[in-house]
């Protein structure tokens, strides 16, 4: 540190031993000021003080009073606009914090709900997929109804040539084949 007032003096030694508060710290301190300060048991603490501090100040001898109630409690006047003048600060101090927390919440909210609209859009993709690929297999009720047609068929004794053409010439062709295995079997 230079004597002389010519030289500047250094930089650490101007900074007076400011007190480092923690944001987070008092944020919750605030928050816990104004959560109270905003109860039933608060105004009715509150009120308690205020009537027992103005009827001690009216009832009691002159010689113990600290209050004078001809000038209108005073005293009284600035305790409660000192508390005000520390409740607003801290309450607005609260409020910007739940705004934080509300807008983390709303931005989670929002992240989920398109995650959500995400999976529903794959869910019903899939789904639709799923049906056209059923639209393709045979059902359970038509291989019923094709069924129920064919027993009908057979119930009134139709013949299976008329039953079916296909079957029919499956049929003829059998009867040649084993028509001619017979022949072949014949001539060795």
């Amino acid at each position: 540190m230079s004597n002389s007032f010519d030289q500047p003096l250094d930089k650490r030694s101007r900074k007076l031993a400011r007190a480092r508060w923690n944001s987070e710290t008092t944020g919750i301190v605030a928050e816990r000021i104004a959560r109270f300060t905003g109860t039933p048991q608060f105004l009715i603490y509150l009120t308690i003080f205020v009537l027992l501090w103005i009827g001690w100040n009216s009832l009691v001898p002159d010689n113990l009073r600290f209050d004078s109630s001809e000038i209108g409690f005073t005293a009284l006047t600035l305790m409660l606009s000192l508390q005000a003048s520390y409740s607003a600060p801290l309450i607005l101090l609260a409020q910007n914090r739940q705004d934080d927390r509300d807008r983390v919440t709303a931005q989670n909210d929002r992240q989920m709900a398109q995650r959500n609209l995400a999976d529903t859009e794959y869910i019903t993709r899939e789904i639709a997929s799923l049906r056209l690929a059923l639209g393709e297999v045979a059902t359970r009720d038509f291989v019923r109804s094709e069924l129920r047609d064919l027993i009908e068929d057979l119930a009134l004794g139709e013949d299976s040539k008329t039953l079916h053409p296909a079957l029919a010439e499956r049929d003829e062709k059998i009867a040649q084949l084993e028509q001619r295995l017979a022949e072949l079997e014949n001539h060795r």
